[in-house]
């Protein structure tokens, strides 16, 4: 929260891009909060882009855009989301340049956010994606998915909803686009359970959801699964279910987790038991390490597609 503690100081403007549902407008209140608490009497104005627009033709059509332009220019902080709505408003891009030099040049903070980075936002004065840039520029990507099983849980407590285990794991297996989708699992989950006047479980989220188990998950066990990563990393079975922690070791007990959680049904407390018993965090860790290693590393997903397949035809 270095914004809000020192506003105007370190990273000004701040831009943050990503796409919707990713949490930037419940960011940016959260860096109201911390401004206030720092300092009780600090100005801010934090408003959407369409509003800044709408109050800016509304002032030049009423003559009160002195107004204006001191409502917004002797701010403390500025916090503007939305701001590709500026895009082909050529007018309103001339003065939000003001507004932003007016603020700049007095180290007042700056805050925007957009659908993209500020190279990326077409049809904006390149003067305005110029300065865009002069601060920090951060981009905020999908959640992790410890990250998402978090939020599962922290938005199941928030309304009074008691989750079994597994639950927030599933809604973090099958949804990994953003926060709104995360909630949105998670109140078609609730109004299932309500409906069927039924308790929360495992069974119920699937349905709930649509999501079919694994179709191999019957025939898997934990040996094939590690007797195959066994093989593959051509270390001993013994290690991957010890306690040793070298890296030729914990990959391929890395590994086992993973694929156990996709074709298995064993709880997380299972798979850690399986594997020199681990614990319920390990797990989850282990989980997104590995998606995370199958995402941005083709030949690491070449090698786990492999052991998938070779698991499936040997159960």
């Amino acid at each position: 929260m270095a914004t809000s503690q020192n506003p105007g100081m370190i990273y000004n403007p701040l831009f943050l891009y990503g796409n919707v549902g990713l949490g930037k407008t419940h960011l940016l209140h959260a860096i109201c909060h911390d401004a206030r608490k720092q300092r009780a009497d600090v100005s801010i104005q934090f408003l959407s882009c369409e509003e800044f627009v709408n109050g800016f033709i509304s002032a030049i059509e009423k003559g009160t855009v002195q107004d204006f332009q001191n409502q917004y220019r002797t701010v403390d902080i500025l916090i503007i989301d939305d701001v590709q709505f500026l895009r082909e408003r050529e007018q309103s891009q001339e003065e939000f340049f003001h507004t932003f030099n007016a603020l700049y040049n007095n180290r007042r903070q700056i805050i925007l956010t957009a659908d993209s980075a500020p190279q990326d936002l077409a049809a904006l004065e390149e003067r305005l994606i110029s300065r865009f840039k002069w601060g920090l520029v951060a981009r905020l990507d999908a959640p992790s998915y410890e990250t998402r099983i978090a939020i599962v849980k922290k938005k199941a407590h928030l309304r009074g909803l008691d989750l079994p285990d597994g639950v927030a794991e599933l809604v973090a297996e099958h949804i990994k686009t953003n926060i709104r989708e995360l909630e949105g699992a998670l109140t078609i989950i609730y109004a299932t359970a309500q409906t069927t006047d039924e308790p929360i479980t495992i069974e119920l989220a699937r349905q709930a959801l649509g999501v079919q188990e694994v179709a191999a998950a019957k025939n898997v066990t934990m040996s094939d699964i590690i007797h195959t990563v066994s093989n593959h990393f051509d270390v001993r079975i013994t290690d991957i279910q010890s306690k040793k922690r070298s890296q030729s070791i914990a990959l391929p007990r890395q590994v086992c987790m993973y694929l156990a959680r996709n074709l298995t049904r064993h709880s997380l407390e299972e798979i850690g038991g399986h594997l020199g018993g681990r614990d319920h965090s390990t797990v989850v860790h282990a989980f997104a390490k590995i998606e995370q290693m199958y995402k941005s590393e083709a030949d690491f997903r070449d090698n786990i597609d492999h052991l998938t397949n070779t698991i499936k035809k040997t159960s």
